[in-house]
This record gives structure tokens, C-alpha cells and sequence, in this order.
């Protein structure tokens, strides 16, 4: 069975999309923290997680070749990354 090339460019464009609101999402997370200075109420713990999960996932986008995951998941390795780093300095 073959799947033709429209279907293809479909799911491409949902995975862009899906990635982009996921990946956009913490935005606002690094603005606050870089704007306030604080991160009391952020879980180190769990940014640790999500950052080891996301990273995963980036590696498994270059295995597979999915430009979807692998930009979604780049970006989002660098965003938990920059409030990973501001929990360290303001922690």
C-alpha cells in the first residue's frame, strides 16, 4: 500500500502545527521567569524530566528523518533549557 504525496503534506503540515502550539507554549514560561527573576514555582525536577523527555524525542526525530519532531523538539530543548538555566541562576 502507498500513501500519495497529499496525504503526506497533510500530516507533515498537522505534526508542523501541533509541534509549533506545544513547542510555543512555554514561551511564555521564559518570558515571565526572564522578566521577574523568579522561579520559586518552578519544578526543577520536573524540567529536568521534560527536558530528558524532549530530548529523546529530538533524537528520535533525526533517526527517523521527521522534520516535524525534530523542530518541534529542538526548539522546545532549547526554551526548557533557558528556564532550566534560570531556575539554576534565580533558583
Amino acid at each position: 500500500m502507498t500513501i500519495s504525496p497529499k496525504v503526506v503534506e497533510t500530516t507533515t503540515l498537522l505534526g508542523l502545527v501541533a509541534g509549533s502550539l506545544t513547542t510555543i507554549s512555554f514561551i511564555p514560561q521564559v518570558m515571565k521567569t526572564w522578566k521577574y527573576k523568579e522561579t520559586k514555582d518552578i519544578s526543577f525536577l520536573m524540567y529536568v524530566i521534560f527536558f530528558t523527555g524532549v530530548l529523546l524525542w529530538f533524537l528520535y526525530g533525526l533517526i527517523i528523518k521527521n522534520t516535524p519532531v525534530i523542530v518541534a523538539n529542538g526548539v522546545s530543548l532549547i526554551l526548557v533549557f533557558i528556564v532550566l538555566v534560570l531556575k539554576i541562576r534565580y533558583g
